[in-house]
């Protein structure tokens, strides 16, 4: 689908590493004009080099930097068409009875109030378009919106929030008429060089392989490409009138089980 978002432009916030990566990557290729946003210089210069994204420091739990990115992006490039709200962390998090409250402000300060600066500065952005109201908006939730983990409680409290503030802003954009769609996608586990670098480094990387993989019936972990392919897609034209909607892409992890 080369050239698919041709003419667009595409915000990636957490985009020099993991799926943030993954996705500038597919819409670079797919053909919109990208600027991604993260902490780490040094990835994203080899990234920017690599696709021709335009990198900017920033910190989405920062609200009081977020005019300045969006004016750069309006003086820039004119318009938005798609931000993919992607940033994400789980320093600090534990389970609920050991979490501190440092290791919780910051685990929900970035999943959970950076996901609501990232989507309430992108339709204001998408608001000003020359051609009205109109874009795509992409929350990364996580499969454990729906199957919380008893050790991350933080990161599970917060990746379920972010699913009712998708439909939430849906509902609100949809209602003043704007032509700007909101929906969240749920990755299950993703082989990314985070996960890959767990699985090397443990006691038994066989095991930790096995488990990591056993999680989905499908037997296997997702591929970043699989997860930015759902992100571009919803980011195109060809979803026009998907908007509310969360995607969960985790192999049936959560669809069930079998019976005895």
């Amino acid at each position: 689908m080369e050239n698919r978002l041709s003419g667009k432009v595409a915000l990636v916030t957490g985009g020099t590493a993991g799926i943030g990566a993954g996705a500038v990557r597919r819409l670079a290729a797919d053909g919109a004009r990208v600027i991604f946003t993260g902490s780490n210089a040094a990835a994203a210069e080899v990234l920017a080099a690599e696709t021709g994204a335009r990198f900017l420091g920033h910190r989405v739990e920062d609200a009081a930097a977020w005019p300045g990115l969006m004016a750069a992006i309006a003086r820039d490039h004119g318009r938005l068409d798609i931000a993919f709200a992607n940033a994400g962390t789980e320093h600090g998090d534990a389970s609920v009875e050991e979490i501190g409250i440092e290791g919780w402000n910051h685990v929900i300060a970035v999943n959970q109030t950076g996901v609501m600066l990232t989507v309430q500065h992108a339709i204001r952005a998408m608001k000003a378009n020359p051609d009205g109201p109109t874009g795509a908006i992409i929350v990364n939730s996580s499969m454990n919106a729906h199957r919380a983990m008893g050790n991350f409680v933080a990161y599970s409290v917060s990746k379920a929030a972010v699913v009712a503030l998708v439909k939430s802003a849906a509902v609100h954009c949809g209602n003043r008429g704007y032509r700007i769609r909101v929906n969240a996608v749920l990755p299950g586990v993703v082989e990314t060089a985070m996960i890959s670098n767990l699985i090397e480094t443990a006691t038994d990387p066989a095991a930790a392989r096995a488990a990591y993989t056993g999680m989905s019936p499908l037997k296997r972990m997702a591929r970043v490409e699989e997860v930015a392919g759902l992100v571009a897609w919803l980011a195109s034209d060809e979803a026009a009138f998907v908007s509310g909607s969360e995607y969960v892409i985790d192999g049936a992890t959560t669809a069930g089980m079998m019976g005895v």
